[in-house]
């Protein structure tokens, strides 16, 4: 098994083989939450115009999504896992688009298979790789707005890395939590709360908590993020 790491827009228009795309803040964790508290489907989209296409079409999804870390005009959610705390959302389908890693998926164009990813089922994303044995595996990175890159997720990509190689990184809790004072500073700031609230960074730091992966298939020409369990 061949394991790359790559970086940003550019690095997902290279990815090959098994393909995950990280955003661990916020976008991927907060999938991982959406899926955990029931949601049927995501459709990650590149594209504003067509979020809200969707959405005239069909009023019952849900919009969620940010720019600049900010929810987008006429949204219903913002891209924040904390504004999820609580709510049941069994059956709903959603809309997601955000300013890296849903560009990501749309710009993974040579990959077999893509998974997304973050810290909150790395496990199971390793678990599941291995179980597919694929001749190659890109982990990218999309950082801030997949143009400069991001500690935390170069962290996530060599924390999934160890796994898939057999190497446990048992300094991890360590190496998140350092976090604070770096990438993850934002959620600290008092004038940045309102769009980075504190809660998503110790939402978006938890490790290795569901079992299962968010794989992406195309469905009736549209790509579909759905939740698969992993034994």
């Amino acid at each position: 098994m061949h394991i790359q790491v790559y970086e940003l827009i550019k690095g997902a228009k290279e990815a090959k083989g098994i393909c995950v795309i990280i955003d661990v803040f916020r976008a991927f964790s907060l999938e991982a939450c959406l899926f955990h508290q029931g949601a049927e489907c995501v459709y990650p989209l590149a594209s504003l115009e067509e979020a809200y296409r969707m959405k005239k079409e069909d009023p019952d999804l849900l919009l969620v999504g940010e720019r600049g870390g900010k929810k987008c005009e006429g949204f219903d959610y913002g891209n924040s896992p904390s504004a999820f705390e609580g709510i049941d959302l069994s059956g709903r389908k959603i809309v997601h688009t955000t300013s890296a890693g849903t560009q990501g998926i749309e710009n993974a164009v040579r990959a077999d298979e893509i998974l997304t990813g973050s810290f909150l089922n790395a496990k199971a994303i390793a678990r599941y790789i291995k179980m597919k044995d694929p001749e190659e595996v890109s982990l990218v990175c999309m950082g801030n707005a997949g143009k400069t890159s991001a500690k935390e997720d170069l962290l996530c990509a060599e924390y999934i890395k160890g796994l898939l190689e057999g190497k446990e990184d048992t300094k991890i809790e360590e190496k998140l939590l350092a976090l604070k004072d770096t990438d993850g500073k934002k959620f600290f700031d008092e004038k940045q709360k309102e769009v980075f609230p504190e809660k998503d960074f110790w939402i978006c730091i938890r490790h290795d908590l569901y079992d299962f992966v968010i794989l992406c298939k195309e469905e009736e020409g549209r790509k579909v993020n759905r939740r698969v369990n992993v034994p």
